[in-house]
């Protein structure tokens, strides 16, 4: 175990700064206009927001916008996919936009690109949320920061093949808006001052699951040269007919008959929304809609059984946050009222995915960790039982095939601002965009958060210039060593992490979740 001290902090920035691109040019005070797009000034930097990438049918590909056109005072965002969740955001179906922060508007600056996809599942989401705006990044990293709105749910998700050829990519259309954006980045981004040469993707939970799906995506292949993932894997892909089955049953809830395909094409889209609420006949709880196993755009499962081979030469991080469950199942909520060790078994069968008696984890647990109380054994067991193997499969996986340009890293930093939330799912995103203050940052901006942020935000602009983190000490990710960069009130690197836990949990296959 080695704790970077300060000192190796100052000499990983002094890495950085020599492999960087030459010294950058002078920045301009003049506003600058991009095509049809005229920037607003935003915390020292340009912001471009709403710039649209796309255009689509329901049900359709997505067509590439031209970039020039009327001038256009590109001051807000565009709406957000129709959804179940952010009711108070303008919400459409014309929803693909995205939006770019530059330090420098010129086609010399050459900046490395970090493009974010966010989180929410397939289902829910957006990245006007302020946590991922991307002023600070690209003002403090020296980056050209482009995040993306895409088609979900249903929208972009529902399996309709069964209906015919016209329908052949609808498992698929929300990745397929992805791609179009990232193609929009690699023929424009020059003019906003980013290189198209570095182009880094990094997405946290849906938006990480979104990121692993791309790197299976053939045509998504050189649209990217490294990846980030936080707290978000996708080891499978829905399969079609577990993805026919959740479609039919998104039909019944909306009282379709069950080939009425041109009821769901027509309808209004608030009623189609409302349909979103049925119940998932593969897993339970609300239908999961997310990329499909459709041979054609996704010929493959993203990492079974194993790394798919056109993502080994991607440098990619991939990161966990320690006690992610923390963030949605809530320590003051129902589910956690009256736990006791006589019940802790019970009340953790919903809310794991690996199949596994119980009782016998409850017991391993008490075993291992003697003084934990039940509700540190509930929500360890959860978080290490639903998701975070997923990235330990996709972690191994990649070193398995020898890709030897993979990092993991741990969120161990507990919320200096509510006690009871611990290091939870989401709480990395603050640290890396450096929005500590940002309405809904659990993060704190005491000195141990900006410290963090820091180091968090040097690993990640690191990967986009150079290939590797911006942290000297953080080795790379092979077995058994598995090294794990673990960022908390101390940055280290720690070999294998919560080993017993994996070791535990891997007894049984893993089962997907809607992320």
């Amino acid at each position: 175990m080695t704790d970077l001290s300060r000192r190796t902090l100052v000499k990983s920035a002094a890495v950085l700064a020599a492999t960087a691109p030459l010294p950058s040019l002078a920045r301009s005070a003049k506003t600058p206009r991009i095509g049809r797009y005229i920037a607003v000034p935003e915390s020292g930097v340009h912001a471009f927001k709403g710039i649209r990438y796309g255009r689509a049918e329901r049900f359709a590909r997505p067509v590439a916008e031209p970039l020039e056109g009327p001038a256009i005072t590109a001051a807000k965002f565009g709406p957000i996919c129709p959804q179940r969740a952010m009711a108070g955001e303008p919400q459409s179906e014309d929803c693909l936009f995205l939006n770019v922060w530059t330090p420098e508007a010129d086609p010399r600056a050459k900046r490395a690109v970090m493009v974010y996809f966010h989180g929410g599942a397939y289902t829910t989401g957006s990245v006007t949320d302020p946590l991922t705006h991307g002023a600070k990044l690209a003002a403090d990293g020296d980056v050209v920061v482009v995040t993306v709105n895409h088609r979900l749910n249903a929208l972009g998700y529902a399996w309709l093949g069964p209906f015919g050829a016209r329908y052949a990519d609808s498992g698929n259309l929300g990745q397929l808006d992805l791609i179009l954006a990232l193609q929009w980045v690699r023929d424009h981004i020059a003019a906003f001052g980013g290189d198209p040469a570095r182009v880094m993707v990094f997405g946290q939970s849906g938006g990480g699951a979104k990121i692993a799906t791309l790197m299976a995506m053939p045509a998504a292949k050189g649209l990217f040269h490294a990846a980030a993932t936080m707290s978000g894997q996708q080891v499978q892909a829905s399969g079609p007919a577990h993805a026919w089955a959740r479609t039919q049953a998104f039909m019944a809830a909306l009282k379709l008959a069950p080939g009425d395909v041109e009821g769901l094409r027509t309808m209004q889209i608030e009623r189609l929304v409302e349909g979103l609420a049925a119940t998932d006949p593969i897993m339970g709880g609300g239908v999961y809609f997310g990329p499909v196993l459709d041979m054609t755009n996704l010929p493959r499962h993203p990492f079974w059984p194993d790394a798919a081979p056109q993502s080994l030469g991607v440098p990619m991080i991939l990161g966990n946050v320690r006690e992610e469950t923390r963030a949605f199942l809530d320590p003051r909520g129902p589910k956690l009222q009256g736990l006791s060790w006589e019940n802790l078994a019970a009340r953790i069968v919903p809310e794991i995915k690996i199949d596994l008696d119980p009782v016998w984890v409850v017991e391993q647990y008490r075993a291992h960790e003697p003084g934990w109380t039940p509700e540190q054994v509930y929500y360890a067991a959860t978080t290490a039982g639903r998701s975070w193997p997923g990235q330990v499969i996709e972690a191994d996986a990649r070193a398995a095939a020898g890709a030897g340009s993979t990092w993991v890293y741990q969120l161990d930093r507990p919320s200096p601002t509510d006690p009871l939330r611990g290091a939870a799912h989401t709480d990395d995103i603050p640290y890396v965009f450096g929005t500590l203050d940002a309405p809904g940052s659990y993060s704190g901006t005491d000195d141990g958060a900006r410290r963090l942020s820091g180091a968090m935000m040097r690993a990640f602009t690191g990967l986009a210039k150079t290939g590797r983190p911006g942290l000297a000490e953080w080795s790379p990710y092979r077995v058994p060593a598995r090294a794990t960069m673990v960022f908390g009130d101390t940055v280290r690197v720690e070999n294998d992490p919560r080993r017993w836990q994996r070791e535990l949990w891997a007894r049984a296959p893993y089962v997907q979740p809607g992320v």
